[in-house]
């Protein structure tokens, strides 16, 4: 089974649209308003920003989310939760062996939350090389 999508919610899309093309460093490739909704494509699961879906938690996958972080919050971003190692993988079950799991969480423009995750080598310093999933 593939994921295909994930909806989240937006007020405003040309706010939205603004925010997460930063966000994400591309354009969105669809828009159909009305009825209010945006479509963004994460390496082929489609990001749907819609007026009528509900708030969730998205998380993620960027290079960097020490540096993705600070760059956001001089953007003028909400930073809810600052970067923080949340767990350490021994073994590949959810992530890359041997590496330390990085997250932070933030409040995109229309007051959703965002996770950020990326992995560090184990043992390797913040703000070190990442290791790529």
């Amino acid at each position: 089974m593939k994921l295909t999508q994930i909806a989240q919610h937006a007020d405003d899309l040309e706010r939205a649209a603004a925010f997460y093309s930063g966000l994400l460093g591309t354009a969105p490739v669809a828009v159909f308003d009305p009825p209010g909704l945006l479509f963004f494509d994460l390496d082929g699961v489609r990001l749907l920003l819609e007026r009528g879906a509900p708030s969730s938690v998205i998380y993620l996958n960027v290079p960097d989310v020490r540096r993705q972080v600070a760059e956001l919050e001089a953007r003028g971003v909400e930073v809810v939760s600052a970067p923080h190692v949340i767990f350490h993988h021994d073994d590949a079950r959810l992530g890359p062996a041997g590496t330390d799991e990085w997250m932070a969480f933030i409040r995109d423009s229309e007051g959703n939350t965002v996770g950020l995750v990326s992995h560090t080598l184990d043992g390797g310093p913040p703000g070190g090389q990442d290791a790529r999933l």
